[in-house]
C-alpha cells in the first residue's frame, strides 16, 4: 500500500501562486508515475500533471501549460505541483495520485493510489 498525503492548498486570489505537495509512505514510488488531478462538484476528475518515476518527464494538460508545472523528489517521496497565476476556473479539490509500477497512464482509472484531497480556492 501506499499513502499519500497532499498540502499547500488554501484560498488565493486571483494571479497568486501555491505550490501543492504530495507525501508519499508505505511501499516504494520509485519506479511508480506520480499525478495530479483536480475535481469540482458534481464533475469527473479531471487530469492536470503527471511526472514519470525519475522526474525527467513531465506532461501538463494542454490547458494548463504555461502556468502549471510538475515535479518530483524521490528523496523526500514527494511531487509537488506549482500553480501560478492562478484562475477562479482553477477551484477545485486537488488530489495526487499514483500509478502502477513502471507505467505512466494517463486517465484517472489507470492509478491506483490516491490522496484525500487539498482544496485550492481563487477567488477573483
Amino acid at each position: 500500500q501506499v499513502q499519500l498525503v497532499e498540502s499547500g492548498g488554501g484560498v488565493v486570489q486571483a494571479g497568486d501562486s501555491l505550490r501543492l505537495s504530495c507525501a508519499a509512505s508505505g511501499r516504494s514510488i520509485g519506479n511508480r508515475a506520480m499525478a495530479w488531478f483536480r475535481q469540482t462538484p458534481g464533475n469527473e476528475r479531471d487530469f492536470v500533471a503527471r511526472v514519470g518515476w525519475t522526474g525527467s518527464t513531465t506532461y501538463v494538460s494542454d490547458s494548463l501549460k504555461g502556468r502549471f508545472s510538475i515535479s518530483r523528489d524521490n528523496a523526500k517521496n514527494t511531487a509537488y505541483l506549482q500553480m501560478n497565476d492562478l484562475k477562479p476556473d482553477d477551484t477545485a479539490v486537488y488530489y495526487c495520485a499514483v500509478g502502477d509500477e513502471n507505467t505512466y497512464p494517463l486517465w484517472a482509472r489507470d492509478y491506483v493510489y490516491w490522496g484525500q484531497g487539498t482544496q485550492v480556492t481563487v477567488s477573483s
